[in-house]
């Protein structure tokens, strides 16, 4: 315990002085103009990057700063060329003064702007030659290697920091004289970046793997300084994504970093478009839940570790619970044979569920929706593993490529949306909409599956409702599908239809001590005979409860059961009759 008391307090030193001293991750300058990009310009991840570059290298070549400043304006100009964001004029306006500042340490004479990218090239090589980068790396695995820096861990610390500060700023460099050469013509253009030098500047960007953004485990980007990698659990959760016997293979054209090997979730994100962040936080999010779990277990052996199958059983089936519910409760088959289904099928069934769920957008409030849309894919999936090269599935097929996100979540998310709009900001009839409930209520019942896979685009489920005519006839007369099985119709008699039996037993009970109250406490044949009439108030209670169920349901029959609707008539025919009989038989009593 002591240990970590001790790692925590030197991680939390660290941060304060960084916050001190405006320091970021890579050892560069964090204040200043470079610490204040605008939210409304975060489309653009360069400008931030390109203005922190310019703070590293001023002292040494005001000149390059300014180029690099000037280039991170025009991004912000592309992007808001009105300054209608907040704080883009402001943030303009510095980084404006910001350049002229630079131009007041150049030398003397005028700017000659033609010259910027051979400028950017000559300091691109000098900046390599004065940080000896081709030593960096290998003195930092060699001191890794070595064992040593157990003992001195701020000296690993510093060369790893240094490493990343001079890696990044080459990266910015490199990056804008690649854009700046493609802005000339394509004359000019030919000769501007050498051979040598465009070699040279992959090299470097291969270097930069490990800058990569992650939360927890860098699997991306491997850090030599981040322990958590060389866990035996993490370990062995990492190398269960692999790919296994059977799995297509994908096409030598799809892109796979050079820090790892390609696994499941590549395979999943080609098949079916997934977002390329999506898999990434995903993939990190599988390899946490599965290496949590085989902690519970015990360790497992470090020079080869595997998962056991307990802990794989164990994720399943608490991340996929309700999918199986759904299924159980819909009487449908499940996409896998308990008797034909692995380890590795059931990480490749979780990962496609998780993938599903991360890029599901608000259709992450309609749970049985997404077990729907996995039950779909999952079948999908199972047709793709017999071929022999991986395919694009037909379901997520779009004009750019393939796109889950753009064929599926997409069509239900414009549905959903049509139909908040029409809720006049809340204050439209709970009947002449569908929110969430109705939405997924629909997949309660095997009727969902009359949806098919793709989804049926003239499906009444997917019909959006018309801007001005929303209420319950239109919906009717346009087929679109209207409430699910339970409307809200603003009326106080839902105090009685909510809580039927409590007002039933409070007035029977006042009525009963009235009647006794009013004989006096006597218990005659008087008193028996007004007693009895507790009867005829209840089923005349009841009655008009059942007829509020008529009411309340009014606008919902046409999507709810069959059985359910009969249920409520038959109720209704029930207690009228049986009222007619209690009423007479005590009419006839007295």
């Amino acid at each position: 315990m002591s240990n970590v008391g001790n790692l925590w307090e030197r991680l939390v030193r660290a941060a304060l002085r960084r916050e001190r001293t405006g320091i970021d991750a890579y050892g560069r300058p964090a204040g200043g103009i470079a610490g204040n990009v605008p939210s409304s310009l975060s489309n653009s991840r360069d400008i931030d990057p390109i203005l922190r570059a310019a703070d590293e290298i001023q002292d040494e070549d005001p000149n390059i700063s300014r180029i690099l400043c000037e280039y991170a304006y025009t991004l912000a100009q592309n992007l808001d060329p009105n300054s209608e964001g907040r704080g883009v004029l402001q943030f303009k306006t510095g980084l404006m003064s910001v350049i002229k500042q630079k131009l007041a340490k150049r030398e003397g004479g005028s700017i000659d702007r033609s010259r910027d990218i051979a400028r950017l090239q000559e300091f691109y090589k000098l900046y390599r030659e004065k940080n000896d980068v081709d030593k960096l790396r290998e003195e930092e695995m060699e001191l890794r290697e070595s064992g040593t820096f157990s003992g001195n861990f701020q000296e690993l610390e510093r060369k790893t920091v240094k490493r990343k500060r001079v890696f990044a700023t080459l990266k910015v460099i490199g990056t804008v004289l690649e854009q700046l050469a493609k802005e000339v013509s394509p004359e000019e253009a030919q000769g501007l970046i050498s051979e040598e030098l465009k070699r040279m500047m992959e090299s470097d960007a291969a270097m930069t793997e490990d800058l990569i953004a992650y939360n927890i485990i860098p699997l991306d980007a491997p850090v030599v300084t981040n322990v958590i990698t060389s866990f035996p659990e993490v370990r062995a959760a990492v190398s269960s994504l692999k790919y296994f016997r059977g799995l297509p293979k994908l096409p030598a054209n799809f892109p796979i970093p050079a820090t790892r090997s390609a696994d499941m979730l590549d395979f999943l994100h080609y098949v079916f478009g997934f977002q390329k962040g999506n898999v990434a936080n995903q993939r990190e999010n599988i390899v946490n839940l599965l290496s949590n779990e085989q902690s519970r277990l015990g360790t497992p052996d470090e020079h080869e570790p595997k998962l056991d199958e307990t802990a794989v059983e164990r994720v399943f089936s608490k991340s996929l619970d309700n999918y199986i519910k759904w299924c159980t409760y819909l009487n449908i088959p499940l996409m896998w044979s308990n008797s034909d289904i692995n380890k590795e099928k059931k990480i490749l069934f979780l990962s496609l569920y998780f993938l599903i769920w991360g890029e599901a957008a608000n259709v992450r409030f309609l749970p049985e929706c997404l077990c729907y849309i996995f039950h779909r894919m999952g079948d999908e999936l199972c047709g793709l593993l017999s071929e022999q090269i991986a395919k694009p599935a037909t379901s997520c097929v779009a004009e750019n490529g393939v796109s889950f996100l753009e064929q599926v979540i997409t069509p239900l998310y414009d549905v959903i949306a049509a139909e908040a709009d029409n809720n006049e900001n809340g204050k439209a009839p709970h009947s002449s909409w569908r929110n969430y409930d109705d939405f997924n209520e629909y997949f309660w019942s095997q009727s969902c599956l009359k949806l098919g896979w793709p989804f049926d685009t003239n499906s009444s489920f997917l019909l959006k409702p018309s801007r001005k005519s929303n209420n319950i006839l239109n919906a009717s007369i346009t087929k679109r599908r209207g409430k699910t099985s339970f409307v809200e119709h603003r009326t106080f008699f839902h105090l009685y239809h909510s809580f039927d039996r409590l007002w039933i037993f409070l007035f029977m009970m006042f009525q009963g001590l009235t009647i006794i109250a009013f004989n006096n406490g006597k218990l005659n044949d008087k008193t028996i005979r007004e007693v009895l009439s507790l009867g005829p108030t209840f089923f005349v209670m009841k009655l008009f409860q059942s007829a509020l169920d008529i009411v309340v349901m009014y606008g919902a029959y046409s999507t709810t059961k069959t059985l359910a609707v009969s249920r409520i008539f038959v109720r209704f025919i029930w207690f009228t009759f049986a009222t007619i009989f209690i009423c007479f038989l005590y009419v006839y009593v007295i």
